[in-house]
């Protein structure tokens, strides 16, 4: 097993520096369109956090067994060295990018990771409001263990990739400079990730690049100030309700759908599909029967 740092556990320092620094910000420059902090808000995306690591834990244990598996059943192998790192980094980030828009336009993956959007704050503990049903997102990363990258390999490159989100999760930092614009996911890109205006929905799903985005025409630049949280906002800070109020809406669909096309359109369509409506019956027609002959 390659002998990779656990890039999280390390990082938890900065995490809790940058939190208190850009606290701190607010309180000594207040910003009175910008979403700020909120005490509750703040609380739950904590208690979010913590409770994804548990839930993480339980969840390793088979998808570690899936990936043994198809590791041991590929022929090939490719070697945890200074130059393949980089290239693990890169493909992870395209298996990322796939991985965030599917979970976008795909009800029962939108279920978990709605978690992460349902705050209307913006800040660096909103990044902590993490889901705890992230079970869902293991086969996205399956072709690069079938390539020969081992799964502790693929485990750190999606550390790095959640470390480095981390930092975007802000308000105080303005545009960068436009080469960094362009290739890397900036604080700018994510503010629109994360808003819920029409022009602004399921765009800019990067990890640490924002070029998959530009590739594949789901990138939209800051305009407008964004407007966080949920097209329909849950009002509630208790984190069970956060974590399975989505599940809770598909189980409600699904018991009121007429048919098995319904059902099936309720889990597997996008977050806001709706069947279309049962066709208009004539005034006079018997139900379920025809209209009735004219009189001669």
């Amino acid at each position: 097993m390659p002998n990779l740092p656990d890039v999280v556990l390390w990082s938890i320092p900065a995490f809790v520096l940058l939190t208190v620094v850009e606290m701190v910000s607010y309180r000594l420059h207040p910003d009175e369109d910008a979403a700020g902090y909120e005490a509750k808000d703040a609380a739950t995306s904590l208690g979010m956090g913590l409770g994804s690591l548990v839930f993480d834990a339980l969840w390793k244990i088979p998808v570690v067994a899936i990936y043994t598996a198809v590791y041991e059943l590929t022929p090939l192998r490719v070697p945890v060295l200074w130059w393949t790192i980089p290239l693990m980094l890169l493909a992870q980030d395209f298996f990322y990018y796939w991985q965030h828009r599917g979970h976008h336009v795909i009800r029962i993956l939108w279920a978990c990771h709605v978690v992460h959007h349902s705050s209307r704050k913006f800040n660096f503990t909103t990044a902590l409001r993490q889901p705890w049903t992230s079970l869902t997102s293991w086969p996205f990363y399956l072709p690069m263990i079938a390539l020969g990258v081992h799964p502790a390999a693929v485990a750190f490159c999606y550390s790095v990739n959640l470390v480095y989100q981390f930092w975007i999760h802000t308000e105080r930092v303005g545009r960068l400079p436009r080469p960094f614009e362009y290739v890397l996911n900036t604080p700018s890109h994510h503010r629109v990730h994360h808003a819920s205006q029409g022009g602004y929905l399921d765009r800019n799903f990067g990890g640490i690049l924002i070029v998959w985005d530009r590739m594949f025409g789901s990138w939209v630049g800051e305009t407008e100030r964004p407007v966080y949280g949920l097209t329909k906002n849950i009002d509630t800070y208790n984190p069970l309700r956060v974590a399975t109020h989505e599940y809770a809406a598909i189980a409600r669909d699904l018991r009121a759908a007429r048919d098995w096309r319904e059902r099936a359109g309720r889990v597997l369509r996008g977050p806001g599909w709706q069947p279309a409506p049962p066709p208009a019956v004539a005034p006079g027609t018997p139900q379920g029967g025809t209209a009735p002959e004219p009189a001669a």
